[in-house]
C-alpha cells in the first residue's frame, strides 16, 4: 500500500481524495518508480475537479508529470537507482499518474533527470516549462532572432507563461506578456518581460488582420486571444500555440497566413517523440535561470492537491504549483 491522490465515479459520484491505494490498482509497465515530486497543471485541475472529462478509466491516480528514482525495471533503458522525469503520454488520464508515492509506467515514456536539476526542480519546471521550451524551439526554428522584435507571450501569469518568459529573456528576446492580472506586472518584469500588456487587448473580437507588432507569439490561451495574435504577427513571423484556457475554439479567418505569410505551430508536448523530450530538457538545462524557478513556484503537500485544483481552475494561482509526495 502506498499514499496517493485517487479519483473515483460511481453511483455515489465523482470524489477525488488522498488515500492508502493497493498496488493492484496501478496499471502494467516494465519500470516502477519511486516518486518524489509531482506537480499540479490545468489538466491535473480538470482531472482532480471533475470539470472537464480528462479521465478517462476509473479509478485513477491523477497527475500528469512526476520525478522520482526508479525502483524497479525489465526496460533495457533503466535500472534502479536512476533518477528519471516523465511528462505526459496519457498519464494521470488513462494510465496512473504521478499524485502518489508509486508509479509504474513504459520505459520509453521516461527520461532522465539532467544532472543540473533536482527532482524538486524539474517539477517545477514540469510539462509547463518542458512545453514552453518545445514553444521556443519552434520558433528558433522558424529562424526568429532576438533582434527580430517583440514576443508575445499569453497567458503570462500561468506555468507555459511563467517560463516561456524566464526563457526567452534569458535568450535576448524581448518580450511583452499579456495577463489578466496587470496589478502583478512586477512579477512579470521580475521574470524578464520587457512590458505588460492587459489581456482584454487581445480577448475581444478583432478585425481580420490588425497593425502588425508580434515578430513571433507564444499562445495559452487560444479563441479570440489566438486569433487575434495571428491578425497582428508580422510578415513571414510564427505562433506557437499550446493552450486553450480562453477556449477551444479559434475565430479567425485565413488572412494573416495568405496575406502575412504568418505560421502557426502546433505544440503538443503528450506525445511528443523520445528525441524531441531529450532535447527541450537538455536546453532547459542550459538555458532556464534556476533562481528563476524559485520565484514562479509555490509548495503544497500531498493532501492539498484537490483543494488547490480548485484555486488552479479558478485563476488564483501563478506560475507553479509543486506537490511533495515522497519522504
Amino acid at each position: 500500500m502506498f499514499q496517493g491522490i485517487l479519483i473515483t465515479k460511481d453511483d455515489a459520484g465523482y470524489r477525488a481524495g488522498l488515500q492508502a491505494i493497493d498496488e493492484a490498482v496501478l496499471p502494467e509497465g516494465d519500470v516502477t518508480v519511486r516518486v518524489a515530486w509531482s506537480t499540479l497543471n490545468y489538466k491535473d485541475g480538470l482531472a482532480i475537479t471533475g470539470r472537464s472529462p480528462v479521465v478517462r478509466r476509473f479509478p485513477m491516480v491523477p497527475g500528469i508529470d512526476f520525478a522520482g528514482t526508479v525502483e524497479s525495471s525489465s526496460h533495457p533503458a533503466w535500472k534502479a537507482g536512476d533518477q528519471v522525469v516523465l511528462n505526459g503520454w496519457g498519464v494521470g488520464e488513462v494510465h496512473c499518474g504521478g499524485l502518489a508515492e508509486v508509479a509504474r509506467v513504459k520505459g520509453d515514456w521516461l527520461v532522465r533527470l539532467p544532472a543540473a536539476f533536482t527532482t524538486r526542480q524539474a517539477m517545477a519546471i514540469g510539462t509547463a516549462g518542458y512545453t514552453a521550451m518545445l514553444c521556443v524551439l519552434a520558433l528558433e526554428k522558424h529562424g526568429i532572432t532576438p533582434g527580430d522584435g517583440e514576443i508575445l507571450v499569453t497567458g503570462a501569469n500561468g506555468g507555459v507563461g511563467s517560463v516561456a518568459i524566464a526563457l526567452l529573456a534569458r535568450l535576448g528576446y524581448t518580450v511583452v506578456a499579456s495577463t489578466g492580472r496587470v496589478a502583478e506586472s512586477d512579477y512579470l518584469t521580475g521574470l524578464g518581460a520587457a512590458s505588460v500588456i492587459d489581456r482584454k487587448e487581445l480577448s475581444e473580437p478583432g478585425k481580420p488582420l490588425g497593425k502588425e507588432r508580434w515578430a513571433g507569439v507564444i499562445d495559452t490561451v487560444g479563441s479570440h486571444t489566438l486569433a487575434n495574435a495571428c491578425a497582428t504577427t508580422r510578415y513571414r513571423g510564427a505562433v506557437a500555440a499550446c493552450g486553450l484556457a480562453g477556449g477551444m475554439d479559434f475565430p479567425a479567418t485565413v488572412a494573416p497566413f495568405i496575406l502575412r505569410g504568418v505560421t502557426l505551430y502546433g505544440i503538443d508536448s503528450v506525445m511528443a517523440p523520445q528525441a524531441v523530450r531529450v532535447e527541450a530538457w537538455e536546453r532547459l538545462a542550459r538555458d532556464l535561470d534556476v533562481a528563476k524557478l524559485e520565484t514562479i513556484t509555490s509548495e503544497i503537500a500531498l493532501a492539498d492537491a484537490p483543494a488547490v485544483a480548485a484555486k488552479l481552475l479558478a485563476g488564483q494561482l501563478r506560475g507553479r504549483v509543486v506537490v511533495k509526495v515522497g519522504g
